[in-house]
């Protein structure tokens, strides 16, 4: 949620960033109007129990004809307290409402819409199968081959969009995984085995129940939801918490099975193991002062890079544009993978910081000298299933094999390659 204090000290800004992000920025408007309304219909409640509260004084000392008129005019007044008291509530969720309609104020990021990333650095080399005379196969193929991907039987158990993970293929993404797992804890982050399961208002907290709501599995009998990134529980770990920041950032590493319905991804990239509806993922989180996160999110993109290349992928790094920023990141920057037979880079990690967007909402605080403030959180993404897609397309050997990576040949007995 937005700062209350920049809504009523410079609403601009948060008009600037709206248009960057191509948002409605009368939305600001409405919110300062809804403000207003609820600071006068929370005072003129106020006013009428504190009348309330003095008549209240009277009548007790009271007697006689006095005491029963001053009767009569408090119970008039009960019943002016109760109306104000209910309209100051509805004024107070009118305006939450429409603070939690706005997304988080951007930093620095380029404006525009999904194409308007601007790339920061591209790490090669490309490969070029034409020119090494190999007939290179796309990752959906190169998965049946090597018996690693089984998207049929996953249709027919589950229906589209999902897979097993067969043999090497499960083999390859523990690897994967593990070594995602073993680069935080070298960074000082703590391991966490998450949840998939969140309560509502953890999930509207983080900003995934605004307007990427439709991507959530709704347990609707339960009031639950799975979640799409371990980012959701992490971020909740600490909710209605002062934090001990002493010591510098919390960091947090978290495993866990996501869910997404890929409700807009009709049509797109419909084979293999892209846009499916279940993966895992390592996911970083991390909780700072808000002064310590621009740093913090240079950190995470620096260990997303570290994987990238320890895996020795091909990728380059972009800063997403506003338009295509999720409700609670101020600035997000993607690592994308080169697949040589696709000839397009596919997005493998991002990171966001969040500023204090999503700590208001879930009212994680710290103490300072000054008293206590809302932290910020940032994320970012160490491997995913998704990885063996680029993996697939860019180790591929003569004669249909696949090459290891060095950093997950110890995760698979000393492996080196493998062969249908």
């Amino acid at each position: 949620m937005i700062d209350l204090r920049l809504l009523r000290n410079d609403p601009e800004i948060i008009r600037a960033s709206q248009r960057a992000r191509l948002a409605d920025p009368s939305l600001v408007d409405q919110a300062l109007a809804a403000d207003v309304a609820q600071r006068e219909s929370l005072a003129k409640f106020e006013d009428l129990r504190g009348t309330q509260k003095a008549l209240g004084k009277e009548v007790a000392a009271a007697k006689g004809d006095a005491k029963a008129a001053l009767l009569a005019q408090t119970k008039e007044l009960a019943a002016n307290v109760k109306a104000a008291s209910a309209a100051a509530t509805e004024a107070e969720q009118t305006r939450q409402d429409l603070l939690y309609q706005i997304p988080n104020v951007i930093e620095d990021a380029p404006t525009g819409g999904e194409e308007d990333f601007v790339v920061l650095k591209d790490v090669g080399p490309h490969r070029d199968y034409a020119a090494e005379g190999i007939a290179a196969l796309p990752h959906w193929e190169m998965g049946e081959v090597l018996k690693a991907v089984d998207t049929a039987r996953g249709a027919k158990v589950s229906g589209t969009r999902f897979y097993f993970l067969t043999g090497i293929g499960a083999r390859l993404e523990l690897a994967l995984l593990n070594l995602a797992i073993d680069t935080a804890v070298a960074h000082g982050f703590t391991p966490m085995i998450t949840p998939t399961l969140v309560n509502p208002e953890i999930m509207r907290g983080t900003g995934f129940l605004g307007a990427h709501s439709d991507e959530i599995y709704r347990l609707e009998r339960d009031d639950q939801y799975l979640v799409g990134t371990s980012e959701v529980a992490l971020a909740g770990y600490h909710s209605d918490e002062i934090i001990d920041l002493s010591k510098g950032p919390l960091r947090y590493a978290g495993w866990s099975a996501c869910y997404r319905r890929e409700a807009g991804a009709a049509g797109r990239d419909t084979r293999g193991i892209i846009r499916v509806h279940q993966f895992h993922k390592v996911e970083m989180f991390v909780y700072c002062s808000p002064a310590d996160a621009e740093a913090e999110h240079q950190k995470l993109l620096a260990m997303e890079e570290e994987m990238l290349a320890k895996v020795e992928l091909p990728y380059r790094v972009i800063d997403t544009a506003a338009g295509d920023l999720g409700t609670s990141a101020a600035r997000k920057f993607d690592c994308e993978a080169w697949l040589p037979v696709q000839q397009r880079y596919l997005e493998l990690t991002s990171t966001s910081n969040c500023t204090t967007f999503q700590a208001r909402r879930l009212n994680i605080r710290e103490r300072t000298e000054q008293g206590t403030q809302t932290v910020a959180t940032l994320n970012g993404t160490l491997a995913t299933t998704r990885w063996l897609v680029a993996m697939f397309e860019n180790f591929q050997l003569p004669g249909g094999g696949l090459r290891i990576p060095k950093a997950l040949q110890p995760y698979l007995g000393g492996l080196t390659e493998i062969h249908p």
